[in-house]
């Protein structure tokens, strides 16, 4: 372990060296002044390099910064404050001692220092860091181990309330904001809309070009459906199958018809081919419009009912269409 011995005196630094490399000590660094201990600790820069020291034994009276207001800066430190200081004086001061301790100090010695009183304060003093750097090493892990945790967490709730092929909301999620918004509309009456859309001649497309690109017609049209849900609290989600369902609070029939329209073109503008369709040889979907002013339904799967009703009367009338609720 790596011991920082802090004096001015070269022949205190000689003798501490000579001391501790009989003990087995052999990482000694050597600074002439608290300054220059600093500057090896990379004082100045708080969010730098972890210190490769384990121990300093600091002398108190030094020039330019005595050891106790050394001490005191180091364990105001942010990085640095862990790091065992052993105070070193010539003078067995009661008052100084009090000081030393006041300003952060593990232990003291006296000058010269008896070699069995130092290496075994030493050796106490190397015992604690270790102690010290476990139970940090312990938090990071812990640390770790709950950033990893609420991840995990928020990843699961993701794939709960999130489709796993396309990445909108999942049929669970509709559902939870569809009873939410009704309930805020009989609070404080407002309109609600539900838009269903089907795409068209789904079967025919996986039976004619497998279901690799049936997957990749699901997650090209739930993009282009994405693009026109604009307001945050806008619902687009996968209802089940190739069908996907719209939340439109706030929101009444001709603005609820304007966009399921614009929804329509944008997924025909897509011009993904479809040879076996009955519609058109790309890629197109038949759309159904509801909008209630809760109350009216008894309920908000009555609303939804309404809106696949107008989706089946779309499919009716040639498919690729938008029809509103009668």
């Amino acid at each position: 372990m790596s011991i920082l011995i802090v004096d001015d005196s070269l022949v205190v630094q000689a003798y501490f060296e000579t001391l501790l490399h009989e003990e087995g000590f052999t990482d000694i660094i050597q600074a002439n002044s608290a300054p220059e201990a600093f500057a090896l600790l990379d004082f100045d820069h708080p969010d730098g390099r972890e210190p490769a020291i384990d121990l300093i034994l600091m002398d108190v009276l030094m020039p330019g910064m005595d050891g106790i207001e050394a001490c005191h800066l180091l364990k105001s430190h942010p990085r640095l404050r862990d790091i065992p200081v052993i105070i070193v004086t010539a003078v067995e001061d009661l008052d100084n001692l009090q000081v030393a301790f006041d300003a952060g100090a593990l232990d003291y010695l006296t000058k010269p220092p008896n070699k069995i009183e130092l290496i075994a304060r030493i050796r106490s003093a190397l015992r604690l860091k270790e102690e010290m750097d476990r139970r940090k090493a312990h938090e990071r892990e812990l640390l770790i181990l709950t950033q990893q945790l609420a991840e995990a967490n928020l990843e699961l709730e993701r794939l709960a309330t999130h489709d796993a092929l396309t990445g909108i909301a999942n049929r669970r999620f509709f559902n939870q904001s569809l009873e939410h918004e009704w309930r805020r509309a009989v609070r404080a009456p407002h309109l609600l809309s539900v838009i269903m859309i089907d795409i068209d001649c789904f079967k025919a497309f996986n039976d004619t070009y497998g279901h690799q690109a049936g997957d990749d017609c699901l997650k090209a049209v739930a993009s282009a459906l994405q693009r026109g849900v604009k307001r945050p609290m806008d619902i687009l989600a996968r209802y089940g199958g190739e069908e996907f369902v719209v939340v439109l609070p706030d929101t009444g029939g001709e603005g609820a018809l304007l966009l399921a329209e614009q929804m329509r073109q944008t997924v025909e503008a897509l011009a993904v081919r479809h040879e076996t369709s009955t519609t058109a040889v790309m890629v197109t979907v038949s759309i159904g419009v509801a909008t209630a002013l809760p109350g009216q339904y008894s309920s908000p799967e009555a609303l939804v009912a309404e809106a696949d009703r107008a989706l089946y009367r779309a499919k009716d009338a040639g498919r690729n269409r938008t029809k509103t609720a009668e």
